[in-house]
């Protein structure tokens, strides 16, 4: 199984972002095949390509310090974020107020490689906000390479775990982060999805994840079987999910970057027709799908959220073509048809509308830098997820059943605001339009934090 670093993006959306130059900066996304690793192809003889969902919207240059949103607007010519700005737009802070700031539950996030200055440079990131400092738990599953700088599959994974790290921290900063590195060798059959899995098990049987944060994610399409109608390669895989089910242990994933398409077997190419991707469309999974935001330098609003659809991406989002439509989604059958539908909620996804990292890991572009993508909303909302379980005083599982109940009821009971503007076409595949109510383009909608967190945990 080739396994894909967190700059893999469709072609177009490469030579989109090496458009956006300015000065010393530029936005640059890499080939999905760049640095990929020659590993043995599962069963059935088809190799499938597991990639980060980030499209590595990511500024080449690092700077020296972090600039406003104005400044980025005039300079770059997008909008970005720090994670106070988010803090606000998501209206966390009444919560950080009543003390719910994740204490006693633990974010799990798994990314193949890791980054060797993960614990620095989130030091450096929580010293330029103001956010409480933690120590990130690493560990190493499976046989990890040494970090090769130069490896531009080890750099994009790097690139994606920094997003991943950062971002929980800043929603849920008294959470403890347990980092996943796992490993890809040629040498050895064994790579990729399975890994994952079994590292996912591994964590959840021994009690040490709350929720599980997945930035990655396979097309469907591209699994053994798929073509004849037999999912039992995927089927096969879901061993971690099911323990996660049977511990109320939340698994969360991106839903994409690649709208109502994705990427096919050879990991660089889209499907010139709706598809859908594994784990996102799982029925045991929460899908994390994307959203824009249009906010001032203090993180207010200037204009409602609407669909991820910029010139680098899209929202990931449509039927599954594997999994029958789960019971909680039966209120939403118009929508779904007799298939899971994706994503259930969304989060900031949009490269205008980039969030802010620290990186080191690379000696040549030390400093802040800019990315965006689904792997972006993913773990910014393990963080809600791991603040709901702080406040409800246990896990609370699968959210999905309580989050399609909660939709009924008016948003400032259920925290749940709608998202109606926007569509998820990328690449020539017209997608799906944003409507009143749930849709396969942004969901149920996003959130108010202060008020959903309570509404799910139920206090």
């Amino acid at each position: 199984m080739g396994k894909h670093p967190a700059t893999a993006g469709s072609r177009s959306t490469t030579r989109a972002l090496a458009v956006l130059a300015v000065g010393a900066t530029a936005l640059t996304g890499g080939s999905a095949t760049a640095g990929a690793a020659a590993v043995a192809a599962p069963a059935g003889g088809s190799a499938v390509h597991v990639r980060p969902a980030s499209s590595g919207h990511i500024t080449a240059a690092g700077r020296v310090a972090p600039i406003s949103t104005t400044e980025c607007v005039s300079q770059i010519g997008i909008h970005c974020y720090s994670p106070l700005q988010y803090r606000a737009a998501y209206n966390l802070n009444p919560l950080y107020k009543q003390g719910v700031t994740g204490k006693g539950r633990t974010i799990v996030i798994v990314d193949s490689f890791g980054s060797p200055t993960i614990q620095h440079d989130l030091e450096v990131f929580d010293q330029q906000w103001g956010i409480k400092d933690t120590k990130v738990d690493v560990v190493k599953w499976g046989n990890v390479p040494v970090f090769d700088p130069t490896n531009p599959d080890h750099t994009g994974w790097a690139g994606e775990t920094t997003l991943d790290v950062e971002y929980a921290h800043a929603i849920a900063p008294d959470a403890h982060i347990v980092l996943v590195e796992t490993g890809v060798a040629e040498t050895e059959g064994v790579t990729g999805l399975p890994e994952m899995m079994d590292a996912e098990k591994a964590m959840i049987k021994s009690g040490r994840a709350d929720v599980i944060s997945q930035s990655f994610g396979a097309t469907e399409n591209t699994f053994p079987g798929f073509d004849k109608g037999d999912f039992k390669s995927i089927e096969k895989l879901r061993y971690a999910f099911k323990a996660a089910a049977e511990r109320d242990v939340t698994v969360l994933a991106a839903s994409g970057d690649n709208g109502a398409t994705d990427a096919m077997e050879n990991g660089s190419d889209l499907y010139p027709y709706k598809v859908n991707s594994w784990p996102s469309s799982d029925p045991l999974v929460t899908s994390v799908g994307g959203t824009e935001l249009t906010l001032d330098d203090s993180g207010n609003r200037t204009a409602p959220d609407k669909v991820w659809h910029d010139d680098y991406g899209a929202a990931g989002g449509g039927v599954s073509g594997v999994f029958d439509r789960p019971w909680y989604q039966a209120g939403v059958a118009k929508v779904t048809g007799n298939h899971r539908g994706t994503p259930d909620i969304s989060m900031s996804a949009a490269v205008d509308g980039a969030a802010w990292t620290y990186e080191s890991y690379d000696p040549t572009r030390v400093g802040w830098h800019l990315t965006g993508g689904t792997s972006e909303a993913t773990p910014i909302f393990s963080g809600v997820v791991a603040l709901a379980d702080q406040l409800a005083g246990h896990r609370l599982g699968q959210l999905n059943w309580r989050m399609y109940g909660l939709a009924n009821l008016p948003a400032k009971w259920s925290g749940i605001t709608d998202v109606t503007t926007g569509d998820n076409s990328w690449n020539n595949v017209t997608g799906y339009n944003a409507v009143k109510g749930y849709d396969l383009s942004s969901g149920l909608g996003t959130i108010d934090a202060a008020r959903f967190v309570h509404a799910i945990a139920g206090r």
